[in-house]
């Protein structure tokens, strides 16, 4: 193979049929599987020519190098003769013989460029096949032409229309499109149907399909196999030569199986030609001869003239008339026209096939026809005239007939119902205003009535015209006539009745709607009464004296002198509806379910009544009850009164007394105290007096009693008072006795004691045993004393430790004993010691536990801090500072 690049063109000069056509050698140059493929296909669409002239090559650029297969095959697909081939064996004689091939090409109009006949000669390869392509597309794909295209996109159109049935192939060119083998699988079911199951095809198994095609295209159509499946499987995009070539064998094959069916049908159509000029003639006969029967059977009929004596009757032969001209005849007509036309089809169809003229048989002539024809619509014209008049005489009579059945159809129909709606007791259901409505519709309707009046009169008049003009169904009209008249009559009588029992029913009503309202008026306010009764009779009080509760119990007793008018009151009411439930039993009326005016029932009232009635004794009892808790509450107080109001001035009296024993004590202070203590036992005594009143406080406390007007001590003055009482005896006992041991301490004469207590007394002013700090400060002037402010304020911070601004009898004493008496000092105290520690400035502890009981010894030594003075001995004590200390501040 040379892989210089030459450019070999084959044009198809004024055809322009390979305007498409790729670069054959640039094809191959790229893909070398073309090259293969197009050597098998084209070695054997060589072959399925070749074979003809009994002959076959096996190697496409051997066996043409001589020239003489190559011009055997031009002859066998052309079917023309060439020039004698040379039988030389020289390398001049084969070019000479491919040559005269390659000419006879051109001679066919086509231009093979580059193709020259030494390079065939040596075998060329891609030129062989390149030659052999021209002639392919030449004389198998040139020529064929479908619906305006010719060539290559013939073919290609002649696929697509082939193949369109077959929703999965789709031809779009002649290479990618046939590889899945369906496409020539369709091209031969199309044709042969009955050679492959195509149903049983898969799209996803070329292998089958492209075999299945080939094989069968092999047996059974003698297209050689052009190609392997492994080929065009195996590429990618197989080549479009090759496919192109075996698709114009498909082609070639079945076009030439439609120039059989062509010579077929030539013979079929002259036989159909004599086949359908006899069934013209046996319809013709047979169609004159139905319809020549027809019109005999169909005269008779027009012919009879006997009349009729109703409308009906007569309408009904009218109506018979127009079935015939609207249905019967119409066919009729259609089946003479067909019949004449058929005729003259037929004539012109025997005389253009040069058959002779149809001579139909006797009496069915075109002529016979027409003249029964004629016959038959002369008697329809009289028919339908005899028909006419008829209809005219009797329409008189039919129209007073039809507007006398159409008033009173208008009339029925008006009163239908009517008897139903004024039997109706819907009056008896109905309430007040329903029955003043019942009653204006009933008023409607009685106009209504009274404007149907003339309807009446004429269907009557109507009737009696039927009867003189002796109209055939004259008992049927008297008898309806006779019927709505007995109705008329008996609707005004109905309407009268239902009009008085109207009426009657609103006279009723508007009664009851009375004394509903009387019933309203009445029971509202007496209603409201019962429930004020009742809410005051449960009403809860709470009091606290007999006047209260005995105001309570006068208002109740009036409040029950007043249910006797009430009684009255309720049974009137009652009464009312009494009067109503009388009117609904005995006139049979509806109470129109409830009272309007109130929601209040009998019922409701007697239940109230009731429980008024049972109130009022549950009234009576806690009235009862509450008295006589009042009443013993009032037992407590004074009880309580007469107790406390004896207790409270003893206790003031006592107080008193004591005031004035502690001022004008006589006798000596034992014999005060002796005095005291039998007055303090007395008192004493008076405590169980007290522990009684306590009790009749307690019952008066859980009485829930909160004043009491017969007393104006409470519980707690008496205690306090007592309180006080104590105390106070208490106080006066223990200053006695303190002026005992003040007296015993300084040895004051009784006397003395005497003097004092008689200058206090003269100096208390204000007599409250005790003098303040005035009456203290004139006393000391009025005994010698000459001071400043400061001493005055010293002795007072003496006799008034606690700053109270008074000085008690107690206090006066001490000042007074101090100033006059001879007492123990701490300078005393301490010459004690330092004669106990043998004239030293300290002691020692055993020197104390020598000279001292023990336990007053181990006072001392307990309390004493060590002597810090230049003459101290170890254990040395300090009695000097314990001395000072003894009396604190109280030393002057």
């Amino acid at each position: 193979m040379d892989h210089h690049h030459h450019h070999h063109h084959y044009d198809g000069g004024e055809n322009d049929y390979m305007q498409q056509e790729d670069d054959w050698d640039r094809d191959l140059l790229l893909d070398p599987a073309w090259e293969k493929q197009q050597r098998k296909t084209f070695t054997a669409w060589c072959n399925s020519h070749l074979r003809k002239a009994g002959t076959q090559i096996d190697n496409i650029e051997e066996d043409f190098r001589d020239g003489l297969k190559l011009m055997l095959l031009l002859e066998v697909i052309s079917g023309e003769r060439l020039a004698k081939p040379e039988r030389g064996k020289m390398r001049v004689h084969k070019i000479s013989n491919v040559n005269k091939a390659l000419n006879f090409i051109a001679s066919k109009g086509v231009k093979l460029v580059s193709i020259g006949a030494e390079e065939i000669v040596d075998g060329n390869a891609k030129m062989t096949l390149g030659m052999i392509w021209t002639i392919i597309l030449r004389f198998a794909i040139q020529d064929i032409s479908v619906e305006e295209t010719s060539a290559k996109e013939g073919l290609l159109l002649w696929c697509q229309r082939k193949t369109a049935p077959y929703k999965n192939v789709n031809i779009q060119n002649f290479h990618i499109s046939w590889k899945d083998g369906l496409g020539f699988c369709a091209l031969i079911h199309r044709h042969r149907p009955e050679l492959i199951d195509y149903g049983k095809l898969r799209k996803d198994d070329p292998m089958t399909n492209l075999n299945t095609a080939f094989d069968v295209a092999e047996k059974y159509l003698d297209i050689p196999k052009m190609l392997d499946a492994e080929d065009i499987v195996g590429t990618a995009r197989p080549d479009e030569k090759a496919i192109m070539t075996y698709v114009s064998s498909f082609y070639h094959a079945f076009s030439g199986a439609q120039k059989a069916e062509t010579a077929a049908n030539r013979i079929c159509k002259v036989l159909a030609v004599n086949q359908e000029n006899e069934q013209l003639m046996e319809d013709y006969e047979k169609l004159a001869s139905d319809l020549l029967e027809w019109i005999r059977r169909t005269i008779p009929w027009l012919e009879n003239r006997v009349p009729e004596s109703t409308m009906q009757a007569m309408q009904q032969k009218l109506e018979d008339f127009r079935g015939y001209r609207r249905q019967h005849k119409p066919p009729k007509v259609q089946e003479k026209c067909q019949l004449e036309i058929n005729f003259n089809t037929l004539q012109t169809k025997l005389r253009l096939s040069n058959r002779p003229a149809f001579m139909p048989s006797e009496g069915r002539m075109v002529s016979d026809i027409s003249n029964a024809w004629g016959s038959l619509e002369g008697a329809e014209k009289g028919y339908e005239e005899w028909l006419l008049n008829e209809i005219r005489r009797l329409e008189r009579l039919d129209h007073l007939a039809e507007k006398f059945r159409q008033k009173a159809a208008i009339h029925e129909a008006w009163t239908e119902g009517k008897e139903g709606m004024l039997t109706k007791k819907d009056y008896e259901v109905a309430s007040l205003s329903d029955i003043k409505a019942l009653l204006k519709k009933h008023e409607a309707f009685e106009s209504d009535l009274a404007a149907h009046q003339d309807r009446v009169e004429q269907i009557a008049a109507i009737a009696q015209e039927l009867n003189e003009l002796e109209y055939y169904d004259s008992p049927s009209v008297n008898a309806r006539c006779q019927k709505i008249c007995d109705q008329w009559d008996s609707l005004g009588a109905m309407t009268q009745k239902r009009n008085e029992a109207l009426q009657r029913t609103e006279k009723l009503l508007e009664t009851i709607d009375q004394l509903y309202l009387e019933f309203a008026k009445r029971a509202a306010p007496f209603n409201n009464w019962m429930e004020g009764a009742m809410e005051d009779l449960q009403d809860t009080f709470i009091v606290h004296t007999i006047e209260e509760i005995q105001g309570l119990s006068t208002a109740h007793e009036q409040f029950k002198a007043t249910l006797p008018d009430a009684d009255k009151e309720r049974l009137a009411i009652l009464g009312i509806h009494n009067e109503i439930v009388k009117i609904v039993q005995t006139y049979h009326v509806n109470m129109a379910g409830t009272n309007p005016y109130t929601t209040i029932n009998p019922q409701e009232i007697n239940a109230k009544w009731d429980k008024v009635g049972q109130l009022v004794p549950q009234r009576d009892q806690a009235l009862i009850e509450e008295h006589a808790r009042q009443q013993n509450n009032e037992r407590l107080r004074r009880q309580f009164a007469s107790q406390a109001n004896v207790i409270g001035p003893w206790i003031q009296t006592k107080m008193e007394e004591i005031g004035r024993i502690s001022i004008e004590l006589h006798g000596t202070l034992e014999d005060q105290l002796t005095n005291l203590r039998q007055y303090e036992k007395s008192i004493v005594n008076y405590k169980p007096k007290i522990d009684q009143l306590e009790g009749d406080h307690q019952q008066i406390q859980e009485a829930l009693i909160f004043d009491n007007k017969h007393t104006n001590y409470t519980m707690e003055h008496i205690r306090v008072g007592w309180e006080q009482l104590l105390t106070t005896i208490a106080r006066t006992i223990n200053e006695i006795e303190n002026q005992i041991l003040t007296r015993d301490a300084k040895g004051i004469s009784q006397e003395q004691l005497s003097e004092f207590r008689a200058s206090f007394n003269h100096f208390d002013r204000k007599r409250t045993g005790m003098m303040d700090g005035e009456d203290f400060r004139t006393c000391l002037i009025s005994m010698g004393y000459n001071m400043g402010e400061a001493e005055f304020a010293r002795i007072m911070s003496i006799v008034d430790p606690n700053r109270l601004g008074v000085v008690t009898f107690q206090a006066f004493i001490d000042f007074m004993s101090r100033e006059t008496a001879d007492t123990d000092t701490a300078d005393q105290v301490m010459a004690s010691f330092k004669v106990l520690a043998g004239d030293k400035n300290y002691i020692l502890a055993e020197e104390l536990r020598r000279e001292l009981p023990p336990d007053q010894a181990e006072y001392c030594i307990a309390r004493m801090a060590p002597y810090t003075g230049p003459d101290k001995v170890p254990g040395a004590l300090d009695y000097m500072s314990f001395s000072t200390a003894l009396y604190g501040e109280s030393d002057l």
